[in-house]
C-alpha cells in the first residue's frame, strides 16, 4: 500500500473507530444485561508486550490486583513481548470478544500504525477502547559521569559532539524512542538511537555507563534519581512533575516539546458494550482510590480517568501526532 493510500485508510479507520466508541457510551447509562452481571466468571489475561519489570508491567500488575479483588477472578498478566508491542496486540486482536482478554494498551500502539506497513490487524479498526490507567512524563537521564548538568549544556554538548552519543529505548516506536526523536528533531541534535528488548535492559546500561542518554519511564527510575545513580536533566511533559518538582520540562528549553508514556486497557472489537462499561466504571474507581492513586503518583505517573470515547479520540490523536514525527524522522522498524 502506498504511503498516501495508508494515510486515507488510517483516516477512514479513524472516523470508524470513533463512531464505534461513541456507542459505548450510551450503553454505559444502560441496565447491566445478564452477560456483564456475570462477568467475569472465569481467570481474564492483561496481555502485556513489554518486558516483565518495566513501567507497562508494574501498572498492569497494579491494576490486575485492583480488578481481581474487585471481580472476584484471577486478572491474570501475560508477558507477550516482541515487535514492538505488535505480538501481543495481535494476541488480543485474535482472541475471543468475550472480555477474557484484554490488552494493556500503550503509545506504542498509536506509532505502530505508522511504523509498520504491513500489520495483520488495524488497531483502530479491530480494537476498542475500555479505560485509561496512566500518563506520565518520561525523565531525559544521564549518567553521572556525562558532562552536562542542564538541558541547555546537554544540547551544547551534543552539537560539538554530532554522532556520539547513544540513547538507549525499550525498542524502535516505543514512548522512549519516539522522545528521543522528538528530542532530535526539535532540538536540532545528532544522537544515535540504541534499542532494546524492553526497558530494564536499557536502564541497566545507562546505570553501567554503558549508555550515556535515555528518557525514561519514572516508574522504573524515580529511586536511581534520588540516589543520585542518574541524574535528570528534565521531564519530557510541558510542566513539571509532582515527585519532582525541582526537575524542569524539556519545554521550558525546548518550546513546545511534549511527549508522555501513557497507559490504557483494550478489548477486542465486538467485545460486549455493557462489558466495557463495567470494566471502565471498575478501573476509574481504583484511579479515584486513594492508596492505589497514591501509589501511582508515588510512581511518577498521573492517574489518567477517562471513558471509553475519551479515550477513544485519545488514541486516534496520538496516532496522528506520531505518524507525522515518524515520517518526519523518516524511521523505520527494527
Amino acid at each position: 500500500m502506498s504511503r498516501g493510500n495508508k494515510v486515507i485508510a488510517m483516516t477512514l479507520a479513524r472516523r470508524k473507530f470513533l463512531h464505534l466508541v461513541a456507542g459505548v457510551a450510551a450503553s454505559s447509562a444502560a441496565i447491566p444485561s445478564a452477560r456483564a452481571q456475570g462477568y467475569p466468571a472465569r481467570p481474564v489475561r492483561i496481555v502485556v508486550g513489554f518486558a516483565p519489570g518495566g513501567a507497562p508491567d508494574i501498572l498492569a500488575h497494579l491494576f490486575g490486583q485492583w480488578l481481581s479483588e474487585r471481580l472476584g477472578q484471577p486478572f491474570i498478566v501475560e508477558s507477550r513481548t516482541g515487535a514492538g508491542g505488535n505480538i501481543a496486540t495481535e494476541v488480543v486482536v485474535q482472541a475471543p470478544a468475550d472480555g477474557y482478554a484484554l490488552l494493556l494498551t500503550s503509545v506504542g500502539n498509536a506509532v505502530n500504525a505508522t511504523l509498520y506497513d504491513k500489520l495483520n490487524y488495524n488497531f483502530l479498526r479491530d480494537m476498542i477502547p475500555v479505560a485509561g490507567i496512566s500518563r506520565e512524563p518520561l525523565a531525559m537521564e544521564v549518567h553521572p559521569s556525562f558532562p552536562a548538568t542542564t538541558v541547555p549544556e546537554f544540547i551544547a554538548y551534543a552539537k560539538a559532539n554530532p554522532g556520539k552519543i547513544n540513547y538507549g529505548s525499550a525498542g524502535v516506536g516505543s514512548s522512549l524512542h519516539m522522545a528521543g526523536e522528538l528530542f532530535k528533531l526539535m532540538a536540532g541534535v545528532d544522537l544515535v538511537h540504541v534499542p532494546y528488548r524492553g526497558s530494564p535492559p536499557a536502564l541497566n546500561d545507562l546505570l553501567g555507563g554503558q549508555l550515556q542518554l535515555m528518557f525514561a519511564p519514572l516508574p522504573s527510575s524515580i529511586e536511581y534519581i534520588k540516589a543520585g545513580k542518574l541524574r535528570a536533566l528534565a521531564v519530557t511533559t510541558s510542566t513539571r512533575s509532582p515527585v519532582l518538582p525541582d526537575i524542569p520540562a524539556i519545554a521550558d528549553f525546548v518550546p513546545g516539546y511534549d511527549a508522555s508514556a501513557w497507559y490504557g486497557i483494550c478489548a477486542p472489537a465486538g467485545t460486549p458494550t455493557e462489558i466495557i462499561a463495567k470494566l471502565n466504571a471498575e478501573i476509574n474507581a481504583g484511579l479515584a482510590d486513594d492508596a492505589l492513586k497514591a501509589r501511582l503518583i508515588a510512581l511518577g505517573s498521573v492517574p489518567f480517568a477517562l471513558s471509553p470515547p475519551e479515550f477513544g479520540k485519545y488514541l486516534a490523536d496520538e496516532t496522528v501526532k506520531w505518524g507525522k514525527v515518524i515520517r518526519a524522522a523518516n524511521i523505520k522498524p527494527e
